[in-house]
């Protein structure tokens, strides 16, 4: 019996599928948040937050958040050198939002 399985990606905010939704962690007050988000409101949290951050400090990463791991090309990586790459290799990929995984699959692959 063969089996398949459907990843679906949602954005938390709207409730819609998109398959350019990535998680985001946010902190406050010491307790950590995560939302996964399409592009289009990622956009919309950081023109939302973005003058409290300019005039916040960095204070570190969180432990074990989704944004704060090693640079992994299956993981994450380098995004900027992988849209080059997949642009390169004929891929259709967006300028903003997350890279799908079966293009950084390819990437990590080839490199």
């Amino acid at each position: 019996m063969a089996q398949k399985i459907i990843t679906i990606y949602t954005d938390d905010l709207t409730g819609e599928e998109t398959a350019d939704a990535s998680t985001h962690t946010l902190a406050l007050d010491g307790v950590a948040y995560e939302i996964d988000l399409g592009p289009d409101n990622y956009d919309k949290l950081l023109e939302a937050i973005g003058p409290f951050l300019k005039a916040g400090r960095r204070a570190g990463r969180i432990k074990g958040a989704a944004g704060a791991r090693k640079a992994n090309p299956a993981a994450g990586g380098d995004t900027a050198k992988i849209r080059a790459w997949a642009k390169e290799n004929g891929y259709s990929v967006n300028d903003r939002g997350r890279v799908p995984a079966e293009i950084r699959e390819a990437y990590a692959k080839a490199n």
